[in-house]
């Protein structure tokens, strides 16, 4: 069985420059650094990477790969990706969400939410082993604070969520507190029994950048913004598998019926 989400059904008002914004520098980023000869590649990961044992002092780079103060990696890091599907997962859950969190506090202080979330992710990670020599790289700890900040701000919201199962395609709506429950909870439990040490996912950091979102959008958001908003469609209804209408077919305007979003 395979399931992702891939939009949800929470319509704004607001144009998401910043959101649209920070999913375009890292796609250039990523361009930049996948066309660049193979030791380039290596060397920026180890300059603008976060690495834990360089960024607390008992491990210094080599001169030649010297880029940035070591505190400064812990944003620059925020924009490389280690991979095609790295980069299309993180940019994927930042499409489907951040709108709507960018919506609810405003360009500047959602760009300022966006970058504590990525520091309290980075540092979360560091000081889970912090003689580490492997940086760490990607948004994801970011992105993963505005998941909380979705959650506590929208949790009856709908997600629609695709599920293959051999050759059983569907779309259901899911609720954004399950979906994102669900997404936190196996995080703590990868986190607690995945060992990392030379490298793979960050699942502290994906924890510290969640509680940061949840601690932060009561204060990040506009007054009249409540938290625990209701849902704009029925949950678990199931939808075609494709998101797309037939031309010439009529929209379907029952509540809770599958339509694109423009």
């Amino acid at each position: 069985m395979f399931f992702f989400p891939f939009r949800d059904d929470n319509p704004h008002d607001t144009v998401p420059v910043v959101t649209w914004a920070l999913i375009a520098l890292c796609v250039i980023v990523f361009l930049w650094h996948i066309t660049v000869p193979a030791q380039m590649q290596e060397n920026a990961i180890l300059s603008l990477g976060m690495i834990p044992a360089v960024l607390f002092g008992t491990a210094m780079l080599a001169d030649e790969l010297y880029a940035v103060p070591a505190w400064a990696t812990i944003v620059t890091s925020m924009f490389l990706h280690g991979g095609f599907m790295h980069i299309a997962g993180n940019m994927l859950y930042l499409w489907i969400f951040g709108d709507n969190v960018e919506a609810s506090m405003g360009r500047v202080r959602f760009v300022v939410f966006y970058v504590i979330c990525g520091i309290a992710a980075a540092l979360t990670q560091a000081l889970t082993d912090p003689a580490s020599t492997v940086p760490m790289i990607g948004s994801s700890g970011a992105i993963a604070g505005v998941l909380g900040a979705y959650l506590l701000l929208c949790p009856r919201a709908n997600v629609r969520v695709l599920f293959i199962f051999i050759v059983i395609f569907r779309v259901i709506a899911v609720p954004a507190m399950i979906v994102l429950g669900v997404w936190f909870a196996m995080q703590l439990w990868q986190g607690a029994t995945v060992a990392t040490e030379g490298g793979g996912v960050a699942f502290w950091a994906h924890i510290g950048g969640f509680v940061a979102g949840v601690v932060l959008v009561p204060f990040f958001k506009k007054r009249d913004v409540p938290l625990f908003g209701g849902a704009r469609t029925r949950a678990f209804e199931v939808a075609p598998a494709t998101p797309f209408r037939r031309r010439g077919s009529v929209p379907d305007s029952r509540p809770g019926s599958w339509t694109p979003r423009n």
